[in-house]
């Protein structure tokens, strides 16, 4: 679970359940950068690069003099500087030598990296974000997410951050402020300064205001789902620099925000679910041996529950809702079978919008084109189930 989940979760007011499984935008900590950047808020200057020579190059020109840079594996899973490389190198995260940039490219790009967040499969490094080293002190804990207790964003801020935030929250939740903002009338200067009070800003208070009303745009602007800044720290006049974020945007809003979401990454993505949202389908691959094609979210959470009570473990989830063609059923098949951990495949259709007719084509298409090898359960029940059992 994220920082800011568990923080929404403590005290009154309460958060979105971190233990359920959630298909939103993510992105790499270059674009956030990026993306927070166009919207006025101070980050650290820095460059991406997709080769070593690449690295090379951007370790130059973030030098500045200093002789050191940070240099930062790119995926989309937190816990990175304390992951571990599957060929053996210790940190996802270093801060080196300019003229060792080019030994450590060599060692993180087009490897695998593995943290607690990753599980054993890891993700793959692509590209590397290659960063001034700032001079940082004071370091804090900002984020906004969407909170079902106050039914909008709340802003939740620490004068204490850093990888331990979660033990902070629990051993000193009198230091966590959280601060929920009317959705209508959006933060006001009152609660700006509230949070900057929070924070313990040493230095502007004017000017950090200004962050955080910059952080909150950059909220709604990009109907992100989570805003989380941890070190949001201070250089040494006392400006605060948004030393590391993770943004979550809501893939609902994908028709609006087709610059944000061109920037997928799809090799950080299970590719099953790649699979499953190019033929419209809603897939979320879990850890079990029966693969679950159903119709409808509820039917489908439910016959999940029946297969646990039954002794089973669902291998997924699978709605291909209510207006699937016969090629959509056929690939529901493929992405099923791609799971080398299925043993049995359970189909569970209720037919109303759906015509059990079109499900019982592509079932027999996919039997055909597939040969499958296991054992397949179909319940057909509801419009046309009689056209579809012929």
């Amino acid at each position: 679970a994220c920082g800011a989940a568990a923080l929404a979760k403590s005290g009154a007011t309460s958060g979105p359940n971190p233990t359920v499984t959630r298909r939103f935008l993510n992105v790499h900590e270059y674009q956030g950068a990026k993306r927070m950047g166009d919207f006025g808020v101070n980050v650290p200057p820095g460059i991406v690069a997709f080769s070593v020579p690449e690295a090379v190059e951007a370790a130059k020109k973030m030098d500045q003099g200093s002789g050191e840079v940070v240099v930062k594996s790119q995926i989309l899973a937190g816990g990175r500087g304390l992951g571990t490389f599957k060929s053996g190198l210790q940190g996802g995260v270093h801060i080196c030598k300019t003229e060792k940039v080019e030994g450590l490219a060599w060692q993180m790009i087009g490897e695998t990296l593995v943290t607690k967040q990753t599980g054993p499969a890891g993700k793959p490094v692509n590209c590397l974000y290659v960063a001034k080293k700032m001079q940082l002190q004071n370091e804090k804990y900002f984020a906004i997410l969407l909170d079902r207790g106050s039914g909008g964003p709340l802003v939740i801020a620490c004068s204490e951050g850093g990888t331990s935030i979660e033990d902070l929250a629990e051993k000193y939740p009198d230091k966590i402020i959280k601060v929920p903002i009317d959705i209508n009338t959006g933060i006001t200067e009152e609660q700006a300064s509230q949070i900057v009070d929070g924070l313990e800003v040493s230095g502007d208070k004017a000017a950090a205001a200004e962050q955080v009303k910059g952080l909150y745009k950059l909220f709604v602007d990009s109907d992100c789902t989570m805003v989380e800044v941890n070190p949001l720290a201070e250089d040494p006049e006392g400006n605060l620099i948004a030393a590391d974020a993770k943004l979550g945007f809501d893939d609902n809003a994908e028709f609006r925000q087709k610059e944000l979401f061109s920037m997928k990454d799809e090799s950080q993505i299970d590719p099953r679910e790649v699979a499953a949202s190019k033929w419209d389908l809603n897939y979320i691959g879990l850890d079990g041996e029966i693969g679950c094609m159903v119709n409808g979210a509820g039917l489908a959470m439910a016959t999940m529950d029946i297969i646990k009570l039954h002794g089973g473990t669902p291998a997924n989830f699978l709605d291909v809702g209510g207006s699937a063609e016969k090629q959509q059923i056929v690939e529901a098949f493929k992405i099923l079978t791609m799971d080398e951990h299925v043993k049995a495949i359970l189909v569970n259709i209720f037919g109303g919008i759906m015509k059990c007719d079109v499900i019982a084509a592509g079932i027999v298409a996919a039997a055909k084109e597939l040969e499958l090898k296991v054992p397949l359960v179909v319940r057909l029940e509801g419009t046309n189930v009689e056209i579809g059992k012929k």
